[in-house]
């Protein structure tokens, strides 16, 4: 299951572009941060027209009041039947003085005056444009747009009318003793730098835009290809046939570069890796406990296969000499003999079975001191030429659990120790002395031969057993697999150290509460 290292090596070097889709990441940030960048020149173009509107205006108002102030002026002069500053019209030469009002003092092109009587009835209103030799002209206003002016207030303050040929105009009205006078400057010029200023912003927030677009495209492209490489990574590993097999294979890593916990890339590569490293044990220690279990499978096959084909031997032998009661008495021996044998060893594995499952123990106080006094008893009657030693406390130890099975994990150290340590090895069965710890060490020690070195790092694996040849003495290799579960099960632990001449198994288990 070990991917092709150029694939692998091609996955690395070049990431997959990002889509463009709408729901990509890339299209997503590229949108927003577009989005914003054109929000923030609206709001920065929308400020800036109204304020250069607000002062333009300003600046016209300015202009609409002076104008207003010389145009009262005219109005007295006007009442005295005197109109200054005169320009020359029909019927005359020149700008001096004339009989009749034929137009204002000359003011800014575009200007409007209209002077009302007391009654408010209309009487003469100007207007100064542009004339043919570029010189100013004024013209006088008719009777329509004269008209137009009666609803503003006259309470001395600007106000924007339309005025019906001239368009948008900043007028002021203003009542003194003889009548009132009208005076206005047109907005279109504030209109048209407004307008022009308008589109300036949008051709300028368009453009904008545009850019942001493109630069933004190539900003988070190149900002996510670290992202990429880690999607990569992620890919490759997805490949792979992690269902069946071994986990060899499973050595890709994202790049440690993109692992820096200090940035959102590095924290996402880190915990890809992290995740990997776990995937990969967690891989490791199943393909280790499936082969675990072929092993257990077969060494119980075939621990099972000696006695059943005991058995049937037996047994063949009794059915073809029915007459031989000799032979036959033998045959029922052996055949109970190997069905006993049988049977502790289906009870041994239904037992480890059981432990396996997490099926749940006594939970009580056990006299470990009592509990190895009777298991050594015993040891003496089965192996009287060994050397049996106690090295325990004068006051009663207990611990806490479940007293059958302890009894079991004395009684296989102690078995362990007599099968494999020949006739006059001492066996020392001690509690160690562990004031102030929240567990009793139970210590096992002989000074036999030992185990064999190759054997001592998988003493409490299953079927373990220093002869290779698989004969039947010194049993099947369950005994410290079983004092291995027993302990796991009570929550203690279990250690072996073993050299010629000196070997220790020290098994821990909690106080008694």
């Amino acid at each position: 299951m070990t991917p092709h290292p150029q694939r692998s090596a091609e996955l690395r070097r070049k990431p997959r572009r990002p889509s463009l889709s709408p729901h990509s990441l890339t299209s997503r940030v590229v949108a927003a941060a577009v989005l914003l960048v054109a929000a923030v020149a609206i709001c920065i173009a929308a400020a800036t027209t109204f304020g250069v509107r607000g002062y333009l205006l300003d600046r016209l108002d300015d202009q609409v009041q002076r104008s207003a102030e010389r145009s009262d002026n005219d109005l007295a002069l006007y009442q005295q039947g005197i109109v200054p500053g005169l320009t020359a019209g029909p019927g005359g030469d020149d700008g001096g003085q004339v009989d009749g009002p034929r137009g204002p003092r000359i003011q800014d092109l575009g200007s409007l005056t209209a002077f009302l009587d007391v009654s408010g009835r209309p009487d003469f209103g100007w207007v100064l444009g542009q004339g043919r030799a570029g010189q100013g002209e004024s013209r006088q206003l008719d009777d329509d747009a004269i008209a137009s002016l009666f609803d503003v207030p006259a309470d001395g303050r600007t106000h924007r009318i339309d005025i019906d040929g001239l368009g948008s105009y900043l007028v002021v009205v203003t009542d003194l003793a003889g009548g009132t006078v009208v005076s206005g400057l047109p907005t279109s010029e504030v209109d048209a730098v407004v307008g022009t200023l308008v589109r300036w912003e949008a051709a300028l927030i368009a453009v904008g835009g545009v850019v942001a677009l493109g630069v933004g495209l190539v900003v988070v492209r190149r900002q996510l290809r670290p992202l990429r490489e880690v999607a990569a990574t992620a890919h490759e590993v997805a490949a792979l046939p992690l269902g069946a097999g071994d986990v060899e294979g499973l050595s890709g890593r994202v790049p440690m570069h993109l692992c820096d916990a200090t940035t959102e890339v590095g924290q996402v590569g880190a915990a890809l890796n992290t995740l990997l490293a776990h995937v990969e044990s967690s891989l490791r220690a199943r393909h280790r406990s499936e082969q675990q279990v072929r092993q257990f499978v077969a060494d119980a096959s075939h621990e099972l296969r000696t006695p059943l084909a005991t058995i049937a031997g037996y047994t063949e032998l009794a059915r073809r000499h029915p007459e031989d009661a000799t032979a036959a008495a033998t045959a029922l021996t052996k055949v109970a003999e190997e069905s006993t044998r049988m049977t502790a060893l289906v009870e041994d594995l239904l037992l480890l079975a059981r432990l396996d499952a997490g099926r749940p123990l006594a939970h009580g106080p056990v006299d470990l001191t009592r509990l190895l006094l009777e298991a050594t008893e015993d040891a003496r009657v089965l192996a009287p030429t060994h050397h049996w030693r106690l090295d325990l406390p004068s006051e009663s130890v207990e611990v806490t659990g479940d007293e059958q099975r302890l009894h079991q994990l004395v009684t296989n150290l102690l078995t362990n120790a007599r099968k494999y340590t020949p006739p006059g090895s001492t066996v020392t069965v001690a509690i160690a002395a562990d004031e102030g710890r929240r567990c009793r060490t139970l210590v096992v020690a002989d000074d036999g031969p030992g185990f064999p070195p190759e054997l001592v790092d998988h003493a409490f694996e299953r079927f373990a057993r220093g002869d290779a040849s698989r004969n039947r003495e010194g049993g099947v290799g369950l005994g410290l697999a079983i004092v291995a579960a027993i302990v796991a099960a009570h929550g203690g632990t279990v250690s072996l150290s073993s050299a010629p001449g000196r070997t220790v198994l020290e098994v821990s288990l909690p106080r008694s509460e």
